[in-house]
């Protein structure tokens, strides 16, 4: 039987996902890498134990897969987004830590491209706001402040990539570098009209165009690999995307106007656009859902900085949980709710569409009779709002109504939470029952591009979806919402 290897490397683990042509999982391994922090605001990665990662995942399932006599027909990525890993030309070997998206060292990079004036060009050009999320500026900080990597990038002796053309190069031996169109175009340092690299974005940012990977759509070639030997023949590597854009498409979110949403570390809203870049947007940004063939398909996105990261937070530095699945538990027998506490969760700013960098995180509305569950409750809720703050910004920007959205992620597995969400954005929410929906539409998409015979709708599964509908009335949920919106006033008044 002929089967679909696909990678999913997170913000938190790398996951490795055995398909077979009608969808069905046939084995999974997933293996999480640490957290750095190595100073306030800072967020690092060992990009040398998420490759030993890939290998053990990969390894792990290709295992099982042996003693079944499964026919693995091509690898396909899907990974973290804005992420930057500048590596050796050599060897492939990181010469330093890969900066998080969640890293804010390039505040003042950002504020100083603002002084110079160039934020209104900047947005044209890429679609984007100037802002520390994305990748140019922390590869600015790079060539500021490290010298030496500096001159390894001028040099030719090192390169720089996201975090799927880390794992092609060292995938395919160094052979192949490149990347796709949906994590080019996070970097600000992409034309989203002319699907290309700025020669102007990057002499800005200082960034050699030089050291930048070459680009290619969702669905092409990006060589072969017998990961690291594992294997006694290479197959290809087919179907790369960021993971918020092949969670996207498993959704098949192909007509304008449909939308999903992926609850992980943070959360990303994507809206399809159609075929043309959106314009005029004030705080929602404009992105490539994917590039098929020589097809772009544009998105709407707002993204939310904190959504698992909050439950994450609780349990590692407050200690209020000992699991993130215990979240649901503690919270459940709480007939109020939240009881009036809300958790701002701006741990590195407040992204769309308040996009405000300096605002740090609070807990708003304590009393005498608050608790640890009203706060773990309030760590959940703030998802929910987060989402209707995005979901309102959508509908006034593109003047979309939106009717339902399309739900997957780690947090869709907690039924209150959901219900919750359904209740405070008013819309019909339809949650993936299949899980492993980035890893899903990253071999979809490789599928489609090698011509192999798979059913979209059979393969994402959608006809299982389970559907959430308002219970509150619409009244409560208003009352509900605003008082977050007063929380969120408060966070800003000091920011």
């Amino acid at each position: 039987m002929r089967c679909l290897l696909a990678l999913d490397q997170s913000t938190s683990a790398t996951k490795a996902v055995l398909l077979d042509l009608n969808g069905e999982v046939l084995h999974f391994a997933s293996r999480e890498h640490r957290q750095l922090y190595p100073q306030p605001g800072w967020v690092e990665h060992d990009a040398e134990e998420i490759w030993g990662n890939t290998l053990a995942v990969t390894n792990q399932v290709l295992d099982e897969a042996a003693i079944e006599g499964l026919e693995l027909a091509s690898l396909s990525i899907a990974n973290q987004r804005e992420t930057v890993v500048v590596f050796e030309r050599d060897t492939g070997r990181p010469v330093r830590p890969a900066i998080v998206w969640q890293c804010r060292r390039g505040d003042a990079l950002c504020a100083e491209q603002g002084q110079l004036g160039r934020g209104p060009a900047l947005r044209e050009k890429s679609g984007l706001r100037v802002d520390s999320y994305f990748s140019a500026p922390k590869l600015q900080w790079l060539v500021r402040e490290c010298p030496q990597v500096a001159a390894q990038l001028a040099s030719g002796h090192a390169l720089i990539g996201t975090v799927d053309t880390y794992l092609i190069y060292r995938l395919t031996g160094g052979r192949v570098f490149a990347t796709d169109h949906t994590n080019a175009c996070r970097t600000l340092l992409y034309n989203l009209r002319k699907l290309q690299w700025d020669e102007e974005l990057c002499h800005w940012w200082q960034v050699p165009r030089n050291a930048l990977a070459e680009i290619r759509a969702s669905d092409a070639s990006f060589g072969e690999t017998t990961l690291d030997g594992k294997l006694a023949r290479a197959i290809p590597i087919r179907g790369v995307m960021g993971d918020s854009h092949a969670a996207m498409f498993a959704q098949q979110c192909v007509t304008v106007g449909s939308a999903k949403v992926t609850f992980g570390t943070g959360s990303s809203v994507l809206m399809n656009a159609g075929g043309a870049p959106p314009r005029g947007l004030e705080a929602a940004v404009s992105t490539l859902a994917w590039v098929q063939g020589d097809e772009p398909t544009y998105a709407l996105e707002g993204i939310i900085t904190s959504s698992a990261a909050t439950l994450t937070w609780l349990q590692a530095q407050l200690g209020i949980l000992t699991s993130i699945t215990g979240a649901e538990a503690l919270s459940e027998g709480l007939v109020a709710g939240s009881a009036g506490v809300y958790v701002v969760p701006a741990f590195a700013g407040l992204g769309a569409p308040w996009w405000r960098e300096s605002a740090r995180a609070a807990i708003v509305g304590l009393s005498a009779h608050s608790d640890r569950r009203h706060v773990v409750c309030a760590a959940l809720e703030a998802i929910a709002y987060q989402l209707r703050d995005i979901l309102e910004m959508m509908r006034t920007e593109a003047g979309v109504n939106l009717r339902e959205i399309r739900a997957d992620g780690g947090p869709t597995a907690n039924v209150p939470l959901m219900q919750f969400v359904a209740d405070i954005v008013g819309l019909e929410l339809r949650v993936a029952r299949r899980a492993d929906r980035a890893a899903r539409g990253a071999a979809l998409m490789g599928a489609l591009g090698a011509a192999l015979p798979v059913d979209p709708a059979r393969f994402t599964g959608a006809v299982d979806d389970i559907v959430y509908r308002r219970q509150m009335t619409a009244e409560q949920a208003q009352a509900r919402y605003e008082g977050w919106l007063r929380a969120v006033s408060q966070v800003l008044c000091v920011a």
